[in-house]
């Protein structure tokens, strides 16, 4: 019986690589996804190389005339108080970036641990780490992120970053757990139970492994969940105003009418980047989305055997 399970493990663990080249190929042959890690790399090279785009060294020195239309000096115009916009939008890429990316992170991270260590240990713990996620579910989120940055420090950047993890993991968590349970009692886990390997050591390199793509995806929703959020902090006065980020942009440029003073790219362009920038990250989640559900691979093999039949 043991021999069999260790067969059955290997063969489980055999399709590892298959399942990450087809991790890759779905992304590679998804025009969406392929879109969205073009529209994301472009605002990586913005946010670390933020010179290559402007040569304004500090963007919010008043170092120019309030209110230039745009012009090959000032791309988009200056603000109110003599700004550069364009040099502004570059240089906020960088906050918005790591907002998205180090909030998604972790929340992806605590959505794991709690969801996939409920369902793989069940019980007590189990009924206590989905009680706690149920909550933070059914709580109407953005008021409670505006009590939280409120309270708990705000104008700072740590303090979004911990008010988006607390108040972003708990989505994912629940798919987690769902995906663990319909795991626990495969072959592979069970040939690793009876070789006596601990559960900490099952978790990471046995269940993990096989939930790379939901995790993936976790990460995208969480970062995208992030952005928009942290935006919509920012805007209302809730982030840091001297700091640059797209957020603190449209807080400004509200706070100076740029729409009624005739300044309107002042408030687009920030809004624009914070919409390409979430559309990056929905348009990369459809290649895992197609990974993580089996059921969607069958449907678009169909279409496409149906348009090469028609075609010939």
């Amino acid at each position: 019986m043991t021999a069999l399970l260790v067969s059955n493990a290997a063969a489980e663990n055999d399709d590892g690589p298959r399942r990450r080249g087809g991790l890759w190929t779905s992304f590679r042959h998804s025009r969406k996804a392929m879109i969205g890690l073009v529209i994301f790399a472009v605002f990586t090279v913005a946010a670390l190389f933020p010179g290559w785009f402007t040569s304004v060294d500090d963007p919010n020195a008043l170092q120019f005339a309030p209110a230039l239309p745009p012009s090959w000096d000032h791309l988009l115009g200056t603000t109110a108080l003599g700004q550069d916009i364009w040099a502004q939008l570059v240089y906020g890429t960088r906050e918005s970036l790591i907002i998205a990316v180090v909030a998604g992170l972790f929340a992806t991270v605590l959505s794991a641990l709690v969801g996939i260590s409920a369902a793989y240990l069940g019980g007590i713990g189990d009924e206590v780490l989905s009680m706690i996620t149920r909550i933070f579910l059914v709580i109407p989120t953005f008021p409670l992120i505006i009590i939280f940055a409120t309270y708990a420090g705000k104008g700072t950047l740590l303090v979004v970053l911990i008010v988006l993890v607390v108040t972003g993991w708990s989505y994912g968590a629940n798919q987690l757990r769902a995906q663990t349970l319909s795991l626990r009692n495969r072959d592979f886990l069970e040939s690793a139970r009876v070789r006596g390997e601990r559960r900490s050591y099952i978790i990471v390199a046995e269940v993990l492994p096989t939930m790379i793509s939901l995790l993936v995806a976790n990460f995208l929703g969480a970062a995208l969940y992030s952005v928009l959020t942290a935006a919509g902090l920012q805007f209302l006065g809730l982030g840091n105003p001297n700091s640059i980020s797209w957020g603190t942009m449209l807080y400004w440029s509200q706070n100076q009418q740029a729409l009624q003073t005739g300044m309107p790219l002042w408030s687009i362009a920030p809004g624009l980047c914070v919409a390409l920038l979430g559309t990056s990250f929905a348009l990369m989640n459809y290649a895992f989305d197609e990974i993580s559900n089996p059921a969607l691979r069958p449907v678009r093999r169909r279409r496409a055997r149906r348009a090469d039949t028609a075609g010939h």
